[in-house]
């Protein structure tokens, strides 16, 4: 088998296709979000794909009390003050493809080929509508053909059933998944006997969840969303709200107004934090907007570090303001290390390193150092480097100095960035579990759950390329797309003899496939989901630890989907004979178990029947109290990271368009950036662009540059941007193929996708 590391690599096309976008325009940057324009886009698409009645019972019923909860990101829902139209634009979109009349059946397969799909791209695969029927791919075949539930789950229970090991399977997991679906998951996994259960957090706050566990004692966000009302101060770093959680700009905007500091970090001075028209305001529709961020920080990709250590500096080195002494001597550990580090650590080095001047950060020391209830808010942009932890730890130690926990309006708070990721982890989607969930799951049921590590995502891909995992099944998500290194994930895949996508639109995992693929569809979020004791609803947990109830109303895209619990169920009866048919026909019983298993989980079907849900307890935020192996908080203390960038090299930083959630495509324009139809677009310094003997527009190829390899993306256009000099940024997950797979973070495996060192070139043929 050939090792496509051993080459440079390109895109196959049977991956995705590198086409230059020739409709391709550039535009100016828009000067506010929200307004009119998010109006008519979000409700255009929803009334295009659903129709209008259809679109209208469902945008009345996301995110309320009674309804579902959308599909996308997983900002909280407020308690006392929501609207009619509890959404934003691109959770209109979401809903919209989820709720797409239109529809793929098994004649949409016999006209297209494997083959053929594969040179479509994202979007117009997303385009075909929602999956119908089980599908299976037969070995040597160019076709999927359908098969029935019955013949698909005897498959699967026979593959199962020949592994020399569980060890040899691995369950893969997206946000979607409701926490019943993912409890059963993992419980199948178990007792099938592998802790394989690699997840979507993988790939995204891993970073998070290890430095506040290590510093704080919880992996968990430590405020609520009204803690928003109280603080005088946010630090929004590594993250962009207008895109990524719009419904958040509205809580920003009411901090704003109120005189509440706003501080932005970031590269790219995103629109959401410079302006927000709130829609449901007459201001919103005919104003300019409120102002969002007092100031902005355009630190260099990867310069967090730097930037957090200068604001402490900056800090300690000011007379005027004040550290919280008490909280210090009371509960942390580490002060004396850290304060002893800052004064060693050079300007000069901070300044180089961060890209910021050392008056913008005694100016950002100011606003911090005068806090008397701030909230550090996070996503990406920080936790997807090799320092990533290290990144989140500064932050930590910025909150402890002024005593930032466990009171009102303060506190650490990681964005997640899908709708249930925190409940997957949360229910023990969790390749390396604790002993005391291991211990309780076993004694539930009545098995020896397995106590020995399973994979991550990057293991588990690794596994799998080695040829050491037979089967994969991924519970949604969109592997080869969300994956690092494309082409060499792609392979791995191929070399399993069994892949399995539980999934409710076509995406590129099911077009790279082992041996044999099928495709189970599923009810999605928008729909009615009637089990044998009548209609059921499922809970997720928001990234505030919030959990509610959420029960779709809209008709089911076809009559042969089935839910993911029913799916799973269907699978551990297959594989392993059980039956969880009481379970699945009323998910109440489902809940019973979780109450047992899982801490915070008392009287689960009460109290996920209450209007707002509940909240899971966190010592952190409820009683100041810092759950670390001594009982206190730690101030750590990291080095300044060192890049190894020649002049002639570029840091590649991945981030989202404003028409994309995750790998789905929603359509070609970035209007918050000024793009219109395309995507292949490289975000550059008009300097660099000069400097280099480049010209807006020009065609280009990017090229990464890792442990004496190479990893080509072809056929990019460049973009002159307000950008920091020697920084560029560019769509994913168009350029996860420059990502290396052994390039990961420190401590939490997470692919380094935020801080690519790479050449450009123009392009090639």
């Amino acid at each position: 088998m050939t090792n496509v590391r051993d080459r440079e690599q390109q895109i196959p096309a049977c991956v995705s296709p590198e086409v230059l976008d020739e409709q391709l325009r550039v535009g100016p940057s828009e000067a506010s979000a929200g307004g009119p324009e998010a109006v008519r886009v979000g409700l255009t698409a929803s009334v295009e794909q659903m129709g209008i009645a259809r679109a209208v019972s469902a945008l009345l019923e996301v995110n309320q009390a009674t309804g579902f909860d959308c599909p996308g990101c997983a900002w909280p829902d407020p308690d006392d003050r929501r609207s009619v139209a509890e959404f934003c634009e691109n959770g209109a979109k979401a809903v919209a493809e989820e709720g797409t009349r239109a529809r793929i059946t098994p004649e949409f397969f016999a006209r297209h080929s494997v083959e053929e799909l594969s040179m479509k791209s994202d979007l117009w695969l997303g385009q075909q509508g929602r999956l119908t029927t089980p599908m299976l791919l037969s070995a040597g075949a160019r076709h999927y053909e359908p098969i029935s539930w019955t013949d698909a789950f005897t498959l699967i229970g026979r593959e199962l059933k020949a592994l020399a090991s569980a060890n040899e399977a691995v369950f893969y997991t997206s946000g979607r998944t409701s926490n019943e679906a993912a409890f059963l998951y993992q419980l199948f996994a178990r007792k099938l006997g592998t802790n394989n259960l690699p997840d979507c957090s993988n790939m995204c706050h891993e970073s998070s969840g290890i430095a506040m566990t290590q510093a704080i004692g919880t992996g968990k966000g430590t405020v609520s969303l009204k803690d928003f009302d109280a603080a005088d101060c946010i630090v929004v770093i590594g993250q962009n709200p207008g895109t990524n959680h719009p419904r958040m700009l509205r809580t920003l905007q009411e901090a704003a107004r109120r005189g509440c500091a706003i501080i932005s970090v970031n590269p790219l001075e995103e629109t959401g934090l410079k302006r927000f028209r709130h829609p449901q305001e007459l201001r919103g529709l005919f104003g300019s907007g409120t102002p969002i961020a007092s100031l902005h920080l355009p630190v260099r990709i990867n310069g967090d570090v730097a930037l957090l250590k200068g604001i402490q500096k900056a800090w300690l080195e000011s007379p005027e303001l004040r550290v919280d002494s008490e909280f210090i001597k009371r509960h942390t550990e580490g002060f004396d290390a850290l304060r002893a580090n800052l004064e060693a650590t050079s300007w000069g080095d901070l300044v180089e390193g961060s890209g910021i001047t050392q008056l913008q950060m005694r100016d950002a020391a100011s606003v911090i150092g005068s806090s008397k209830a701030m909230i550090c808010c996070w996503a990406m942009g920080l936790t997807q480097h090799r320092n990533a932890v290290a990144n989140i730890q500064e932050i930590i130690n910025l909150l402890l100095l002024g005593g930032h926990f466990g009171r009102a309006g303060a506190g650490a708070c990681p964005v997640r960035g899908h709708s249930n990721v925190q409940g997957d982890r949360t229910m023990g989607i969790c390749e390396r579990p604790s002993l005391e969930f291991v211990r309780s799951l076993s004694a539930e049921f009545g098995f020896d759950a397995p106590c020995a590590p399973g994979f991550n995502t990057v293991e588990a891909i690794e596994a799998m390329h080695a040829g050491k995992v037979k089967v994969f099944i991924a519970l949604g998500g969109n592997l080869v797309s969300a994956a690092p290194d494309t082409a060499y994930t792609a392979q791995a895949l191929r070399c399993c003899g069994l892949t399995v996508q539980v999934s409710t639109k076509l995406n590129r995992s099911h077009l790279v496939t082992g041996l044999r693929a099928l495709i189970l569809p599923c009810l999605g979020r928008t729909e009615r989901d009637m089990q044998s004791s009548g209609a059921q609803f499922v809970s997720v947990e928001n990234s505030m630890g919030v959990v509610h109830s959420s029960q779709g109303r809209l008709d089911p895209a076809s009559e042969h989907l089935r839910s993911e619990p029913a799916i799973v169920a269907a699978l551990a009866h297959a594989a392993l004979g059980v039956d969880w048919s009481v379970m699945v026909g009323n998910y109440d019983r489902i809940r019973e178990r979780i109450a047992r298993v899982v801490p915070g989980f008392d009287d689960f079907n009460v109290r996920v029947r209450e209007r707002n849900g509940f909240v899971l307890p966190n010592l952190v935020r409820d009683q100041r109290v810092f759950p670390t192996a001594t009982m206190k908080a730690q101030f750590t203390v990291h080095s300044l990271p060192r890049l190894q960038v020649r002049q002639e090299q570029f840091i590649l930083t991945t981030i989202r368009s404003h028409d994309q959630y995750n790998t789905t495509i929603y359509g070609l324009n970035d209007r918050y950036r000024g793009i219109h139809q395309g995507r292949r677009v490289v975000f550059m310094n008009a300097q660099d662009i000069a400097a280099r003997g480049f010209a807006p527009g020009d065609p280009i190829d990017l090229i990464s540059h890792h442990n004496g390899q190479q990893r080509r993306a072809k056929n990019f256009r460049l973009v002159a941007y307000e950008i920091p000099r020697g920084c560029i940024a560019s769509y994913f997950p168009e350029t996860n193929v420059l990502i290396p797979i052994d390039s990961v973070a420190e401590s939490s495996h997470t692919p380094t996708s935020k801080s690519l060192i790479v050449s450009v070139e123009k392009a090639t043929a």
